[in-house]
C-alpha cells in the first residue's frame, strides 16, 4: 500500500525568516516550503518476513523488517519477565556517493554512526512496546538503506514501527501474543536551520549545509522520545530551538497518520 505526504504547515507564511540584504533567497529542491516535507510512502509485504516495509521519504529509501526469534538474551535468563527488542541498521556500499565500505569485509568494524543510529532506532521501538507482556522472543529489526539521500535515520524509525505492527499482528494469527503489546505508534522527523531558516526534513545537500541539525522522534501522542543533533557552525538560540521543535512535531504527527491510513488504523487508534 503505498501513500504520499505533504506535511502541514505549521506556523503562518510571515513567521517564515526573509533574507537579510545581500543574502540569496533559499530555495528548495521541487519549490517545497520549509515546512514541507519530502513525499513519504511506506510498501507493506516488501519481502516475506512477519514483517517487512519500505520506507521512501524522497529519494532516500529504507528496507525496514522485523524477525522473530523464539529465545531472549542471556543477560534475560531467570532475570526478566518478557521479551526483548534490539535494532540493526547499515547503509548499502551503493546507497550514496562515494561507495561505502561494506561493514565487516576484511576485519572491518562496525562505523560509529551506524553502531549511534541503530541504538537510536532500538530505543525509539522499545518506548513503544511493552516488552513485559512479550512472550519470550527477541524482535530484531532491520534497517538496510538501499539510497541515502538524507533523513536515513528518521526514515528507518517510520518504517520499522509500521513493520513491527505487521510482525505482531503474525505473531497473534500465531497465537502467540498473550495480551497485544503495542503502546503506540512513534515517528520521526529531522529538522534544522539552513541559511538561518528553521526547515523540516532535510535532504542530503540541505543537511550538509545545515547550521543546526536535529533528529525528532515523538510517541503517539506527541510526547518526545528523543531528540538529537547540535550546532555545525555557530550557536543557535532558544527561540530558533523551538521554532524547529514545533517543526518536528507538527511532522511527526502528520507522519503518524501516514503510518495509520498505511495500516488502515482508524482515528481512535495510535
Amino acid at each position: 500500500m503505498n501513500c504520499a505526504l505533504r506535511s502541514p504547515r505549521s506556523w503562518p507564511p510571515d513567521r517564515v525568516r526573509r533574507p537579510f540584504r545581500g543574502e540569496r533567497p533559499l530555495t528548495r529542491k521541487n519549490n517545497r516550503l520549509p515546512d514541507q516535507t519530502r513525499p513519504i510512502q511506506f510498501t507493506r509485504s516488501y519481502t516475506d518476513l512477519p514483517g517487512s516495509v519500505l520506507a521512501e521519504c524522497g529519494k532516500t529509501k529504507v528496507l525496514c523488517t522485523v524477525s522473530v526469534q523464539d529465545q531472549v538474551p542471556q543477560w534475560m535468563y531467570n532475570r526478566h519477565q518478557g521479551g526483548w527488542l534490539t535494532a540493526e541498521y547499515a547503509m548499502l556500499p551503493g546507497a550514496g556517493q562515494p561507495r561505502k565500505p561494506r561493514d565487516g569485509r576484511t576485519g572491518r568494524p562496525l562505523d560509529g554512526r551506524s553502531f549511534e543510529i541503530q541504538r537510536l532506532i532500538g530505543r525509539a521501538m522499545r518506548c513503544a512496546l511493552d516488552l513485559s507482556v512479550m512472550p519470550e522472543v527477541t524482535l530484531w529489526i532491520d534497517c538496510d538503506v538501499i539510497s541515502a539521500d538524507g533523513g536515513t535515520r528518521t526514515t528507518s524509525i517510520n518504517g520499522a514501527i509500521v513493520a513491527m505492527y505487521d510482525a505482531l499482528l503474525w505473531m497473534e494469527e500465531q497465537k502467540q501474543l498473550p495480551k497485544w503489546p503495542l503502546r503506540g505508534l512513534v515517528s520521526a522527523v529531522s529538522v534544522g536551520l539552513v541559511n538561518g531558516t528553521p526547515m523540516i526534513d532535510l535532504d542530503y545537500q540541505e543537511d550538509s549545509s545545515a547550521e543546526v541539525d536535529l533528529s525528532v522522534v515523538c510517541a503517539a501522542d506527541g510526547r518526545l522520545i528523543e531528540i538529537g543533533g547540535g550546532a555545525e557552525k555557530k550557536p543557535f538560540a532558544v527561540d530558533q530551538f523551538q521554532q524547529m521543535l514545533t517543526l518536528a512535531q507538527s511532522g511527526c504527527a502528520a507522519i503518524r497518520e501516514l503510518q495509520k491510513k498505511t495500516l488502515g488504523l482508524g482515528a481512535g487508534n495510535s
